[in-house]
């Protein structure tokens, strides 16, 4: 029943704001009225319905939050608890921890299992989260460490697999396989345990004459060790613009090299490969902090100097994103 008069106007598009104070759905019209002598009133305008209410979604505290337009974005980089006060649904990212290389000619770890969804419901509780570690290098031992599942309510990703050393030792299984070194071995199989759609992917085996190869990533397998030494390079992650930007997390390690410049993690925070001193002279890299990239795999330098070693995987994330407004 209220009327607002606007006038003064010189444009053919009037933009006129309205504001409402109480909750209420309000059926709104317009119509032009001649003040000056010279025109007649128009029709009034059909009715638009207006429903003012109080915010019914999902109200919730925890992790690191930050917006992106009309969502909140709660981003857990360690364990810790999501409280949830007034329920709804929500979309999230789980990543685990990657693997690790392992030491001496050897394969790259495997990214940690990634994933992710949309409309999964949440009631007012509180959902502890965790977040997986990465896989710790194998120092002398013939595997990379696997890293640690990350887990949110009753979705869990599997840690990634560590690799394995020269001398038919196979990739381990995990979220993403763990490559292997050099000789008859096999690549550590993703997606382990299985589930739908898929966490992640296979790494590549070897053959006498190869390099270590890569670890799986999320986004693609590895590929078998060249056959002159050379390893391959981890399997690419995924990209997800949870957050509001595009990020590639899950990427897998590079396998160790006995020649050339070493090979490069995937992408999504996999470790490059370590190359010999008389090569390119670089140890392996880890995997980055918190997007669970593997470790790259060690070259053939024995454990000493660090070259031959393995690095250790990147530890996981979890990220929940809900519209607040």
């Amino acid at each position: 029943g209220n009327t607002v008069e606007c006038i003064g106007f010189t444009t053919n598009n009037p933009a006129v704001t309205i504001q409402f104070t109480a909750e209420a759905t309000y059926s709104v019209t317009a119509k032009s009225t001649n003040i000056a002598g010279t025109y007649g009133d128009s029709a009034s305008s059909s009715a638009d319905s207006i429903t003012i209410a109080d915010w019914a979604g999902v109200v919730a505290s925890g992790g690191t939050v930050t917006t992106d337009g009309d969502y909140k974005v709660h981003s857990f980089t360690g364990d810790g608890s999501f409280v949830v006060s007034s329920g709804g649904t929500v979309e999230y990212l789980i990543v685990a921890g990657g693997g690790a290389g392992a030491s001496y000619l050897s394969g790259g770890g495997g990214a940690g299992g990634y994933r992710n969804g949309t409309g999964f419901s949440v009631v007012a509780t509180s959902y502890t989260i965790s977040v997986g570690a990465g896989g710790a290098n194998g120092g002398t031992a013939p595997y990379g460490g696997d890293g640690s599942s990350s887990t949110f309510s009753s979705i869990t990703s599997a840690g990634g697999g560590g690799g394995g050393m020269e001398g038919s030792y196979n990739g381990r299984d995990g979220g993403s396989g763990g490559g292997t070194g050099n000789y008859s071995s096999s690549g550590g199989s993703g997606n382990v345990p299985s589930v739908s759609p898929s966490q992640g992917n296979n790494a590549g085996g070897g053959n006498t004459y190869s390099g270590g190869s890569g670890g799986g990533g999320a986004g693609s397998a590895s590929t078998v060790g060249a056959s002159t030494y050379q390893g391959s390079n981890g399997g690419a992650g995924r990209a997800s613009s949870i957050t509001g930007s595009s990020i590639y997390r899950a990427g897998g390690g590079g396998g160790g090299c006995h020649y050339g410049s070493g090979t490069l993690g995937g992408n999504g925070g996999g470790g490059r490969g370590g190359a010999p001193t008389s090569q390119a002279n670089h140890p392996a890299g880890a995997g980055a902090t918190n997007t669970g990239g593997g470790g790259g795999g060690g070259a053939n330098q024995g454990w000493s100097p660090g070259n031959g070693l393995g690095a250790d995987g990147g530890s996981g994330i979890v990220i929940i994103r809900y519209q607040y407004q």
